[in-house]
């Protein structure tokens, strides 16, 4: 494990090469057997990988998400509101799971914070993502993680 945290790093230029289903499906599992507080899995995942929803989604704020556009998958991390009181916190460990699951699969990966953050003076990036996907405003959005094969390398 150590030597994938030395390792990881974010990553934000991608091959466009399309991951594999069954490292797609070691991601989903990571995410979902993420710990929860009070074992509550408040959580939810959206796992994007249609180009023009990825163009898209890469535009909820104007700065810090434009490589989700050339990304391969890009997941929605979210929390249900109603579910539980520390939402963000699970929600933040199921994120780094899903970025460490990525770099042990010789996957790219770079979060991307939407809580908290404008899409524009008047929009929320929580809201737009939440009208974009279809997301009822009690399931929070705490960022995305955008995950391709990696065009760069990093020091």
């Amino acid at each position: 494990m150590i030597e994938l945290l030395r390792a990881r790093r974010s990553i934000r230029e991608y091959t466009g090469q399309a991951i594999e289903p069954a490292k797609v499906a070691l991601l989903k599992e990571a995410a979902l057997r993420s710990p929860s507080s009070r074992n509550i899995d408040s959580w939810e995942f959206i796992f994007v990988d249609d180009r023009r929803l990825l163009a898209k989604l890469s535009r909820f704020k104007p700065h810090g998400a434009d490589f989700l556009e050339h990304a391969a998958l890009g997941i929605v991390v979210c929390g249900d509101s109603l579910a539980s009181d520390v939402w963000v916190e699970d929600c933040s460990i199921a994120a780094i799971l899903v970025q460490m699951t990525a770099q042990s699969l010789g996957l790219g990966s770079c979060w991307a914070q939407a809580r908290n953050r404008m899409h524009d003076d008047a929009t929320s990036s929580e809201r737009y993502i939440q009208n974009l996907l279809h997301i009822p405003e009690h399931v929070k959005v705490e960022c995305v993680v955008a995950i391709g094969y990696p065009a760069e390398k990093r020091e």
